[in-house]
């Protein structure tokens, strides 16, 4: 029998019938800017090891250059990754693409950089989207610029079921949930996340518009995941995913504790721990006679 934590029957109990990116019982494993730890991060090498490795959840970030394209890429500006220099905003396409994505990754320190010189890209959203249309991807949205065409481009993919947006900005999270009318799929900001941090001490959480609570396990000093935390988005059918968990200790913590979903840069220790504890990467799939099976499985006659 899976491992689950305490919290597991409060969750199957609550969280059937949300957003369709959600719709699993048990957690789920997510490899963070497409598992940092393997490759450069939010990259197409990244992406592939992670879809080899049998993940079919994805977390990567958003930006969009000067002539609107968005771009799987973290920080606001090219240089701490690449061989370039420059704000992604004040950039095109072309210029975004001349960088080599792969030139400051090392494994060892810094002696080697095995990346260098091979091609690497900083990749179009859409093409992440397209390459694996059945991956789902948890997407940071970095700017208010990104709003806009990262509505426009999921509407023309018909891919919000399979996407959640996150973002360090509460306002630019509901413009996302206003352009995907009932579509999307999206966690809490800072504000609401404090307010929901609050409410939890009394048991009781508001939803604030979210489908999940995507959180540190702390904030500096503060500890924000907790026992009475979990319990209570679960009872608001809200979903905690924490980020970004690289050690094996916290991630047998969190999962303890009933936690949804775990984001790691290390992706092949952390399907270790899954594998360990009978879990499937992806959360398993309610089918009508309540069984459960890995998402992505056939269901079988009984």
């Amino acid at each position: 029998m899976a491992e689950y934590g305490r919290s597991s029957e409060l969750r199957s109990s609550t969280l059937w019938c949300v957003h369709s990116f959600l719709g699993q019982s048990g957690p789920i494993a997510f490899a963070h800017r497409g598992g940092g730890g393997e490759a450069p991060e939010n990259t197409l090498e990244a992406f592939e090891i992670a879809a080899t490795l049998g993940y079919t959840y994805i977390e990567t970030d958003a930006h969009v250059t000067r002539d609107g394209v968005l771009v799987a890429f973290h920080d606001e500006r090219l240089d701490r990754v690449t061989d370039r220099t420059g704000a992604i905003a004040d950039l095109g396409i072309v210029e975004v693409e001349a960088a080599d994505a792969g030139y400051t990754f090392s494994l060892d320190g810094g002696s080697s950089f095995p990346f260098r010189g091979r091609g690497i890209r900083v990749p179009r959203l859409e093409e992440m989207l397209v390459r694996w249309p059945a991956v789902r991807v948890n997407i940071d949205s970095k700017t208010d610029a990104c709003v806009g065409p990262l509505a426009a481009l999921l509407d023309r993919l018909g891919a919000w079921e399979r996407v959640c947006v996150g973002s360090f900005s509460d306002r630019r999270l509901r413009r996302i949930r206003t352009s995907g009318r009932g579509r999307a799929c999206t966690s809490m900001g800072p504000h609401a996340v404090a307010l929901a941090r609050l409410a939890a001490t009394s048991g009781v959480m508001g939803r604030l518009g979210a489908d999940c609570v995507q959180v540190p396990i702390r904030r500096g000093p503060v500890r924000i995941v907790t026992q009475r935390f979990v319990e209570a988005a679960h009872r608001a059918r809200l979903a905690v995913h924490v980020w970004t968990i690289n050690d094996e200790a916290t991630i047998n913590e969190l999962l303890d504790l009933g936690v949804d979903g775990v984001m790691s840069d290390r992706i092949r220790l952390l399907r270790e721990v899954f594998a360990r504890r009978g879990l499937p990467l992806s959360g398993y799939a309610l089918p009508t006679d309540g069984r459960t099976v890995p998402v992505g499985s056939k269901i079988r006659g009984p």
